[in-house]
């Protein structure tokens, strides 16, 4: 089988590699360079904190994919509340996560603090922590997947775009090429690209901001704070936090970050610890969303299928979605395949769906 993969990112790198084990002749197509979208602005947090059934089981072997590639940093994945109805939120969650297999236990905001004094647990009611997550770095995160994908015998060609003129052939600057399938794995730039062939997404962009700060001397685990509507993770010998989200036209996505959102974000961590670092630096990159927040993975039409819409949680997932596209398009079943492609189905929606990709209609677009 002939298979066309279209974006160099963490999950088109998965997919090409995942398929190239399967005896799949494939080529990989990336405008740019590899890693160059999405990938390369990851936080690179990767949890199975899920309580759903399919976001749990892509979650946990995602973990076990990235472990067996020595790509992941074991790091604990904390989540805290500082309101009571969070804190009701926190527990249900963690009884519904175990339920499904996940190590996460419940913290004590005294507990808590013990394991991390660097912490300022004050005014903290409730708080949970996964203890199977980790982190990754997308730069290796990209290099190990490339590598993966050309020792199966993929072919990588980068500072190549192309277009569809139809639902399997791929326009290229040298002419067509028909394939026996297609997968688009393009970020924000699947919506457009099918289109050309007739298929309508239900897909939007949005522009999330991240920071790296100066060095810290204090031990942190990734963070997500649910009342304050941020997060963290370390990073080399600083921390990266991220938030900043903004609704925008994937074509005119201001890539640095607002200096209103690095005071924001630095103002938000230092109340959140003993700590006062300075911001090293920052940047902005585009996410993808979808009307009910899941992803869309799946046949669009006849041997085309896209695989986009993360929120976010793209390179989280990478592995495991590559090895779903792939064992469906080698007729190969994996052991949460039932569960992804009915939720994760790209023709849930009509494609022409009015949404705010951040949930919130009342919210400005930049």
């Amino acid at each position: 089988m002939r298979v066309a993969v279209v974006g160099g990112g963490a999950v088109g790198l998965a997919i090409a590699g995942s398929l190239a084990t399967r005896d799949a002749v494939v080529t990989l197509y990336e405008r740019d360079a590899l890693g160059s979208g999405a990938t390369g602005r990851a936080a690179g947090i990767c949890y199975d904190a899920f309580a759903g059934r399919a976001d749990a089981a892509i979650a946990q072997r995602a973990l076990d994919r990235y472990r067996a590639l020595d790509l992941l940093e074991p790091c604990p994945y904390v989540w805290l509340a500082r309101e009571d109805g969070d804190a009701r939120a926190v527990g249900e969650q963690v009884g519904a996560m175990q339920d499904r297999g996940v190590d996460a236990d419940t913290l004590a905001p005294a507990a808590l603090a013990d394991r991390y004094p660097a912490l300022d647990t004050d005014g903290v009611v409730a708080a949970a922590v996964a203890n199977a997550a980790g982190t990754v770095e997308p730069d290796a995160v990209v290099a190990r997947l490339a590598d993966r994908a050309k020792a199966a015998g993929a072919t990588i060609q980068t500072e190549a775009p192309v277009s569809l003129s139809g639902a399997t052939t791929v326009e290229t600057p040298n002419g067509s090429e028909p394939f026996d399938a297609a997968v688009v794995a393009a970020g924000s730039a699947t919506k457009p690209l099918v289109a050309d062939v007739g298929i309508s997404l239900a897909l939007e962009c949005y522009r999330a901001q991240a920071l790296v700060t100066d060095a810290i001397e204090a031990a942190l685990p990734s963070l997500y704070d649910a009342t304050r509507k941020f997060y963290w993770r370390p990073c080399g010998d600083g921390v990266l936090v991220g938030d900043g989200a903004h609704a925008v036209d994937p074509e005119n996505c201001d890539l640095s970050a607002d200096l209103e959102f690095v005071r924001s974000a630095m103002d938000r961590f230092r109340a959140a610890t003993t700590l006062s670092p300075a911001a090293a630096s920052s940047w902005a990159g585009r996410c993808t969303a979808t009307p009910d927040r899941d992803p869309l993975v799946g046949p669009v039409a006849s041997g085309l299928w896209v695989a986009t819409g993360w929120q976010g949680h793209g390179l989280m997932r990478a592995p495991a979605i590559a090895e779903f596209v792939a064992g469906r398009l080698s007729d190969e079943m994996v052991p949460f395949d039932a569960p992804v492609r009915d939720r994760f189905d790209p023709t849930r929606f009509d494609g022409d769906e009015e949404f705010h990709p951040l949930g919130d209609p009342t919210a400005d677009w930049e």
